[in-house]
């Protein structure tokens, strides 16, 4: 029988996970923000949130939140693989969300190697990564979203011998 891990130890700490959320929010603002929805529905309009229409601004800000997200991956995926050698495994809500993250992750690098000087995609191979990305993002939101309503946010289980 597999049980989560006991939530009196988290295997990560309280830190990082808060920096994982705030990391994670600001990719996600800033994504969107890459589209012109903020200036179409007025919310850069609203004082405070003018940066938001500034595109070259929310570009690097995207770019400079996804390099402190890769940081945060890193760690991340380096104590899972330690934690599964003492004996857990991923849920199978651990297993879809890192999946999405990876997948994620990959279509992020193709589409900053497709917006770089050196190379160029042509319009379907970009418009593909570009709706990648944003489906992987979509799909990450639902899944993340119905394991907090269905109380199984955890990665990680006990192993069963």
């Amino acid at each position: 029988m597999s049980r989560p891990l006991p939530s009196s130890r988290p295997l990560l700490p309280r830190e990082f996970r808060l920096a994982f959320v705030l990391c994670v929010t600001v990719l996600a603002i800033s994504g969107f923000a890459q589209m012109p929805i903020f200036r179409r529905y007025y919310i850069a309009d609203v004082p405070g949130l003018a940066w938001t229409d500034n595109f070259y601004f929310t570009s690097q800000l995207h770019y400079l939140a996804a390099v402190s997200f890769l940081v945060l991956a890193g760690y991340a995926v380096g104590r899972y693989l330690t934690a599964w050698r003492s004996g857990h495994a991923l849920t199978t809500s651990g297993i879809l969300r890192s999946g999405l993250y990876a997948l994620l992750i990959i279509t992020g690098l193709a589409h900053v190697l497709g917006n770089s000087s050196m190379t160029s995609l042509d319009s379907f191979p970009a418009m593909l990564v570009d709706m990648g990305h944003l489906a992987s993002v979509m799909l990450l939101g639902l899944v993340s979203l119905l394991s907090a309503l269905l109380g199984r946010r955890d990665w990680l289980r006990h192993r069963s011998s």
